[in-house]
């Protein structure tokens, strides 16, 4: 039997491999060029280096990415205060969108750095000067609206230009910007704004969804209402609709931006790395979200790694995933995108409207290379079939991404071989808000499994342990970080001791991440869900995952979701939530939850026979696609869900209330 230590760290050759890197990739590649230019010799040996000194990683991959510094550190590393509260780069100077707008705009002034699309066809594009200059005027508008350093900023608006250029703004002025899912209600709105006591608000009068309006002002006005700190509203006119208007607070973006036209730039002073420039927040399952703390030389210098090295995001490319401000992977994408100097995508809409094939027809308008879509959004495109995506020229796309939740084999595959055409690899990467980014990931200088991961995210001292806190290797285990990371959140906004119950104490110096994971005998990774998911049945542990694709690779269940509910004799019996493939009979509900029940016991067991299969129209999910696990559980058991902020769909918990009623 092989020790832990004879495990490979990152996935090998295997019989099940789907996609394998080019012979030369690592001069074409640029993880692959830097290894050659360190002279390291291979991918798990510059992996064992960085993570047992990381002082000389990060000293390395700062000059690797290239983007400018204001003073380059000459310090990365102070563990002064423990590895909770681990300082990064702290004698130099970093100020994240001067290096990300700035510099770019001297450079290479007419090339395009951000090209928006709207649901309704509008296209805006801006050159780098022009965002430079976008970028200096708002820097100027929001300090004449008494914008300091320090000052709390909440950006409650849909994927616009004028949603990067606030955020690259209030940076410039070490301003502190919350962004703010742009489907929330006032309450979710409001807890955010209150929580971090914003001074400004940032909204705009609606945007187009689905072909219709979401009204975003009057939601604002509501939300600010139960927000005692707020002075100001900032409304950016995006549809051009009349809304509720109190002329002592609210004021249009374009009025400020006009009243100063000849303000010339504006020079962020240096400005310290740990400074923050950004609360994130998280739901939890109970109590208030968590707004995790994140500082110029943090987030976006881990975020512009992981997309250079992991994702070989460069100049020349053009980068479009598929998101939300609100969620984590917005304002990566903002921030990662500019440093590195590629061209960032931007959709307000949803992928498949007003036709089956939008998303793949901004993909050829725009040239995307890099395009990145959640296990969710891949589903719901693959019911439209094949036709949509080959109707449109891909050839521009070189990687495709994922995130956000566990894959299907059935839907990574469907990606794979339709929206790639089995050429294309699948970087499938997993982390979080609380760590800027990846844990683990997927490489370019490695073959991928179906559904899998390579191995940790370069840089990253992942580990996937048992109950205390010891290696394992072919088991389902903890998935824990050993050393700190830039990227790693300061803590959560005026709660440190959450911050460190959260990730700390379980295990003294080791980050617990709240996912279970499992790394198999080639040396790829899996995660199988959050840990709290973790259904017990009868003793024996599963991942709500594993329950799941079985009924979706085996049954004619296009999505499932799965829960532990109370079982008298086994501890924890699982309930399992489908919905049906397009075109299953809706009427014959015996024989699909009788294909459900035996697809798991086919996969997993016959003691892991689910308690339940219900039929529902619709799984509870967030405004990015997660399926909102806890959520369903509680209504199946007549529970407080907790924070339902997140919540998009309201009515998907009634039906599940619904089923549990009509059950005998």
């Amino acid at each position: 039997m092989e020790t832990i230590e004879e495990w490979p760290v990152f996935g090998r050759e295997a019989a099940d491999v789907a996609w394998r890197p080019a012979a030369d990739s690592n001069r074409s590649t640029r993880l692959g060029r830097w290894i050659e230019l360190l002279r390291i010799g291979s991918l798990e040996a510059l992996h064992a280096r960085a993570v047992t000194d990381p002082s000389w990683f990060w000293d390395a991959a700062i000059d690797e990415l290239g983007f400018p510094w204001q003073l380059r550190p000459s310090t990365i590393l102070d563990l002064e205060r423990g590895p909770e509260w681990a300082r990064w780069f702290t004698n130099g100077r970093f100020n994240y969108a001067t290096s990300a707008v700035d510099a770019p705009a001297a450079s290479q002034p007419h090339t395009e750095a951000i090209a928006w699309e709207g649901e309704d066809g509008a296209v805006r594009r801006l050159s780098r000067a022009e965002l430079g200059r976008e970028v200096d005027r708002a820097a100027h508008a929001f300090a004449a609206l008494g914008i300091v350093a320090g000052d709390r900023v909440g950006i409650f608006l849909p994927m616009l230009p004028e949603t990067a250029i606030a955020t690259l703004a209030l940076a410039k002025l070490r301003a502190i910007y919350t962004p703010i899912f742009s489907g929330y209600a006032a309450p979710a709105v409001a807890s955010r704004l209150r929580d971090c006591e914003a001074k400004v608000l940032v909204t705009a009068d609606g945007f187009f969804r689905r072909g219709g309006v979401v009204p975003m002002k009057e939601t604002a006005d509501a939300a600010a209402a139960e927000t005692p700190s707020l002075d100001r509203i900032v409304v950016v006119r995006r549809i051009g609709r009349d809304v509720p208007w109190d002329v002592r607070r609210d004021l249009w973006w374009d009025d400020a931006m006009a009243a100063v036209p000849k303000a010339g730039p504006y020079d962020a002073p240096e400005t310290d790395p740990e400074t923050p420039y950004m609360v994130l927040y998280t739901s939890g399952t109970t109590g208030r979200p968590k707004g995790a703390v994140h500082v110029h030389g943090g987030f976006p210098v881990k975020g512009a790694q992981d997309l250079a090295h992991g994702f070989d995001l460069g100049p020349g490319d053009a980068l479009f995933w598929y998101t939300d401000l609100g969620w984590m992977m917005g304002p990566w994408a903002i921030s990662g995108a500019l440093l590195l100097g590629a061209r960032l995508i931007l959709y307000e809409g949803v992928p498949d409207h007003p036709g089956p094939d939008r998303l793949w027809s901004i993909v050829e308008r725009h040239r995307v290379t890099h395009l990145g879509l959640s296990p969710t959004a891949v589903r719901a495109l693959m019911a439209h079939g094949v036709d949509p995506v080959r109707a449109h020229d891909r050839s521009s796309l070189r990687v495709l991404g994922s995130t956000g939740e566990p894959w299907d084999p059935p839907s990574w595959r469907w990606l794979f071989e339709v929206g790639g055409d089995g050429r294309l690899p699948i970087v499938n990467y997993s982390g979080g808000t609380e760590v800027s980014g990846g844990i683990v990931s997927c490489s370019l200088v490695r073959p991928i499994k179906p559904a899998s991961f390579s191995g940790p995210m370069l840089g990253m001292a992942a580990d996937v342990v048992d109950a205390e806190g010891r290696p394992v290797r072919g088991e389902v285990g903890e998935l824990v970080i050993r050393a700190p990371s830039p990227g790693m959140t300061r803590g959560f906004w005026n709660d440190p001791e959450r911050y460190l119950e959260t990730y700390w104490r379980r295990f003294p110096g080791t980050w617990v991440h709240g996912d279970w994971a499992t790394i198999d005998p080639d040396g790829y990774w899996f995660i199988l869900g959050r840990s709290d998911d973790t259904i017990k049945v009868a003793g024996k542990r599963v991942g709500p995952a594993e329950v799941e694709s079985a009924a979706v690779k085996r049954a004619p269940v296009r999505e499932a979701a799965a829960i532990g509910v109370p079982h008298q004799l086994k501890g924890e019996a699982i309930v399992l939530f489908v919905v049906p493939r397009s075109g299953v009979i809706a009427g014959d509900g015996d024989a699909l939850r009788k294909a459900v029940s035996e697809a798991v016991v086919t996969e997993l067991g016959k003691p892991l026979r689910p308690e339940a299969v219900v039929i529902v129209a619709e799984l509870p999910k967030t405004r990015n696609g997660k399926i909102m696990r806890r959520v369903a559980r509680a209504a199946w058991l007549d529970e407080d869900p907790g924070d339902l902020s997140a919540l998009e769909n309201p009515r998907a918990l009634e039906a599940i209330r619904s089923a549990r009623s009509a059950k005998p």
